[in-house]
């Protein structure tokens, strides 16, 4: 199968919306929506059941899902070891939802500044692996954010943000100037996949006890449409932008969270040791971001 039609399609998968899945792709709705039909056609099943609201997978959908993901982490594996025997000058960063927006422009601007001639390129990973693929080799250098299971990993912070609860913006919770985790008792609260890491999943999914279980998410817009379309618990870091229609309140006891740049102890590459220096500097400079 044609490996661009998988991405198109894991793109929708896990957007559930034509529309925030062709900006994610960075184009346009129509070819994308062609691109779908096409794989359709191809494979001989319908894959979404499509909708004025979105979209939503099929059982045949779901399971192409799954394997489509693995096929792109393979493919993805294969690309790295290519370029690495070729010895191409290129450094892929990896990053967790808005990681890269939260590292700021100014970061990008500053590492091609000083390294012209290097290729980047940019992995997206979703809540599983908040290495966004550091451990398994198809990322140099992460953006990502804390904690996770750090063994074989270096980080060197960058920021630490406060939490924040993600409610609707009608919700009678939602113009409180702070909140705690008692306070959304009986909410139904997000959970993340069971092979998601289990530092990770154990900070952001921190409850009372009392909350109901709400739905299972892998990516922010996930998370997010589920606070908007069920009223779910969503968290996010107080520095995210959020859609209209939502808004965040500061959640006091929750830990903060810190936005790193993380890489595999050991890799002594002098493209990812300028990575470091040059975020180092740029925070130490403007540590509240962008």
């Amino acid at each position: 199968m044609d490996l661009r039609l998988l991405r198109y399609f894991v793109a929708v998968a896990e957007e559930l919306h034509f529309g925030r899945a062709a900006a994610r792709l960075h184009m346009s709705q129509p070819p994308l929506s062609r691109a779908i039909k096409q794989l359709e056609t191809d494979l001989g099943c319908v894959l979404l059941h499509r909708s004025p609201i979105g979209v939503a997978l099929t059982p045949a959908g779901s399971a192409l899902y799954e394997e489509a993901r693995l096929l792109l982490t393979q493919a993805e594996r294969a690309r790295v070891r290519v370029i690495a025997a070729a010895g191409t000058a290129t450094l892929t960063i990896g990053t967790l939802a808005h990681s890269a927006e939260q590292a700021g422009t100014r970061l990008a601007a500053a590492y091609r500044h000083h390294h012209p001639g290097v290729h980047i390129r940019i992995r997206e990973a979703d809540f599983t692996d908040p290495t966004t693929g550091l451990r398994s080799g198809l990322v140099d250098v992460a953006l990502t954010r804390t904690p996770f299971d750090q063994t074989g990993i270096a980080t060197h912070i960058l920021r630490t943000d406060r939490i924040g609860v993600v409610l609707r913006a009608d919700d009678p919770l939602a113009h409180r100037d702070s909140l705690r985790r008692p306070d959304l008792a009986d909410r139904p609260w997000f959970r993340l996949p069971d092979d998601t890491d289990p530092l990770w999943r154990a900070y952001w999914t921190q409850t009372t006890g009392h909350e109901k279980d709400g739905p299972v998410v892998r990516t922010v817009h996930e998370c997010l449409q589920a606070v908007l379309w069920n009223g779910s618990v969503g968290l996010a870091p107080l520095t995210h932008d959020l859609p209209d229609g939502l808004i965040a309140v500061p959640l006091t006891d929750m830990p903060s969270s810190d936005l790193v740049v993380a890489w595999n102890k050991g890799d002594n590459s002098p493209l990812i040791r300028s990575f470091i220096r040059i975020a180092a500097a740029i925070y130490r400079a403007d540590p509240i971001g962008e």
